[in-house]
């Protein structure tokens, strides 16, 4: 059986991709427009994916994969239809690679990524051999290519995505709702529509772990425990939760277990209980499940650190809504950064629309040089009107700040690199092709610094 990815280079596909390679029996295939770290971690895995559409490759394929943000006129989809070769969406394709494994699902508006990560490594700290497809790389796990991994036990941990109404397609022994904020409402439509498919998610679940600090999240939890489901509160401020969250541990029961987390921001601090006490619903052990999510070492793209030279870090971010923006900014901080040069390139026309002025407001920021980048439209068109001087309007100059609007990316990578002096956090932050902008300046710094120093040192 050969099944053939379709933009096989997407953090998720490549995840996907990853499971469905070691089934047995089953070949693997994939193309995307472009080159990619997940591409290129599956190449190196030996799986033959290329580069471009052939259209003539998929006509011997048994099964098509793709995403939502495939569009019909492609060409390869194109000729899967003509010939009637079953096309997956890729949640119906991870449902069938973890076909008869107990199910952990990790939905929110923010911090599914790293949750999920977080949910894997306190698993495998605690002897659990679980596979995982998470949208971004796992660091500190052996053995995964991109954000897949095919593991022995019968749990398996999943990054649910509602972006498409997808994540109601699993059946999850353990579920978790980490935040809800108004986000995708190009797919749904209303606020209300979004809220009704948590509560959807919510009652599919055996087990749900939510947030309590987050009001909307707790009232799903409360309905979903009407209707039967077994819930378990987390929070660091909401009274009568089931996990407590403290700065350097976790309490449930009377009884408390250290937990230090070895990344900053309080964001990462609520992440790393919902993981344990997910973690511990599916049979780890406590202590040894908090231990390790004390050794937790990150993923791509969440606060990554891509580089340091000459006393300037760089540090790479995939945060795409505001609440993630001010998220990242608050941790930069928290790290220690004095002075800092936010790269932000805003993700689909849409959501710039819609989040302007909360963009705006998250990136107002003290004694910081803001960079604004054009749109990255992904999927989408441009829409008239709407770009990135729409979020420049509703930023307020703080004390100290500056605020650029870029021609290109690569216009911002450059003017990023300009502004860095020693003691300087670089942030890249966009879940688009703003990644590449973090490497840019690495290089810049490195080669400014071969000449002559950083800031002129």
């Amino acid at each position: 059986m050969r099944v053939h990815f379709i933009g096989v280079g997407g953090s998720g596909m490549s995840a996907v991709a990853r499971l469905w390679a070691v089934r047995e029996g089953v070949t693997v295939t994939g193309t995307d427009r472009r080159r990619s770290a997940y591409f290129a971690a599956l190449e190196a895995a030996g799986m033959d994916v290329r580069v471009g559409e052939d259209p003539e490759w998929v006509a011997q394929a048994d099964a098509v994969v793709i995403t939502s943000a495939v569009r019909e006129s492609n060409p390869e989809l194109m000729r899967a239809r003509a010939q009637g070769i079953p096309v997956l969406h890729r949640s119906q394709a991870l449902v069938e690679a973890v076909e008869g494994r107990r199910l952990v699902a990790v939905a929110g508006s923010h911090g599914k990524t790293t949750t999920s990560a977080m949910v894997a490594t306190a698993l495998h700290g605690a002897g659990v051999d679980a596979s995982y497809a998470v949208g971004a790389r796992v660091l500190g796990i052996p053995g995964a290519v991109a954000g897949g991994y095919a593991g022995t036990a019968t749990v398996a941990v999943v990054e649910a995505d509602e972006s498409d109404g997808s994540f109601l397609r699993y059946r999850p022994a353990v579920g978790i709702i980490t935040n809800i904020e108004p986000d995708h409402l190009d797919h749904y439509g209303t606020v209300e529509a979004l809220h009704q498919a948590f509560a959807d998610f919510a009652r599919l679940c055996q087990t749900l772990v939510v947030c309590a600090d987050d009001p909307v999240a707790l009232g799903i939890g409360q309905a979903a425990r009407e209707a039967g489901v077994s819930v378990i509160t987390y929070g660091a401020h909401a009274p009568n939760v089931d996990v407590a969250v403290g700065e350097d541990a976790v309490s449930r029961g009377g009884e408390r277990w250290p937990l230090e987390v070895p990344f900053p921001g309080a964001h990462m601090r609520l992440n790393a209980a919902a993981a344990w006490a997910a973690a511990v619903a599916v049979g780890a052990d406590p202590e040894v499940a908090a231990r390790a999510l004390g050794h937790y070492a990150g993923t791509g793209r969440r606060f990554e650190l891509r580089g340091e030279v000459a006393g300037v870090r760089v540090v790479d971010d995939y945060a795409h809504h505001p609440t993630e923006v001010a998220a990242v900014v608050q941790a930069a901080r928290e790290s220690g950064a004095g002075h800092l040069v936010v790269l932000f390139q805003p993700a689909l026309f849409s959501r710039t629309q819609a989040l302007a002025a909360e963009f705006g407001a998250a990136l107002s920021i003290a004694d910081a040089e803001v960079i604004l980048a054009p749109v990255h439209g992904d999927r989408e068109d441009p829409l008239p009107g709407v770009s990135s001087e729409l979020i420049a309007r509703h930023v307020t100059l703080r004390e100290g700040q500056t605020l650029t609007l870029a021609e290109s990316l690569e216009d911002a990578a450059t003017r990023a690199a300009d502004a860095a002096v020693p003691g300087t956090l670089v942030l890249t932050v966009g879940s688009g092709t703003v990644t590449e902008a973090a490497g840019w300046i690495v290089e810049a710094l490195r080669a400014r610094d071969a000449e002559g120093g950083v800031g002129g040192e």
